[in-house]
């Protein structure tokens, strides 16, 4: 049972962090003590423990009962930041703080928000703008046991799927999930032959060490560089 239990607060959790193709998504979700019953009952858990289509199901459950943000970092403004920030803590310290900013101005009496705990503290506490900063902020691991956390994972996660079924047909192939399955480089190296790196980015977070292991030995003039 999460410490914070019958405590109104916000959980912010992220999808595709370690994803090569698709977006980043960070949701964030407030959970009051009349929420956290039903949200129980209805199966909220880490999406990680859950199918997609149970996803889906659930965060149509969750955007119905409480109020919520997501923010969708897709691949090329992903690049485009993550080129001027040269950190993806810092990177996602932002998008949580967007985030949280979105709730708590749609309810500003919120003094608790929960979130995984991803590299120094100082990051995410340097990020969040005056709304945030009215909060008391726990980074925790496995904050997703708390019922907040886990329906902003559902968000999240829902929010990634979408957008990686519209990438998809965008590219007029299936974008594999994660970073390690072999078909992740393979379509790579499809994409990279298609347009090089410029098509490549529309789709893929190229700071990822794939990238430069599909493009070894290949021309800087098929690169697109």
């Amino acid at each position: 049972m999460s410490e914070f239990k019958g405590i109104r607060r916000i959980g912010i959790d992220e999808s595709g962090k370690g994803d090569y193709f698709g977006p980043l998504a960070i949701a964030a979700v407030m959970v009051g003590p009349e929420d956290e019953d039903y949200l129980e009952e209805a199966g909220v858990k880490d999406s990680k423990r859950l199918t997609d289509k149970s996803i889906a199901r659930l965060a149509a459950i969750i955007s119905g009962r409480c109020k919520y943000s997501v923010v969708r970092v897709g691949p090329t403004r992903y690049n485009s930041l993550y080129e001027k920030i040269k950190n993806l803590n810092r990177l996602l310290a932002w998008g949580h703080s967007r985030a949280l900013e979105n709730v708590l101005e749609k309810s500003p009496g919120c003094e608790i928000a929960i979130s995984d705990q991803f590299g120094d503290e100082s990051f995410l506490m340097n990020a969040l703008m005056k709304g945030g900063r009215r909060v008391r902020l726990v980074q925790m691991p496995k904050a997703e046991q708390d019922i907040a956390v886990a329906a902003a994972s559902i968000m999240a996660r829902a929010e990634f799927v979408k957008a990686m079924d519209a990438l998809s047909d965008d590219a007029g192939m299936r974008l594999p999930k994660g970073a390690s399955d072999p078909n992740v480089a393979a379509v790579a190296k499809a994409l990279l032959g298609r347009g090089g790196i410029e098509e490549l980015s529309k789709y893929a977070k190229i700071h990822f060490k794939i990238t430069k292991q599909v493009t070894e030995g290949v021309p800087a003039g098929k690169r697109g560089v």
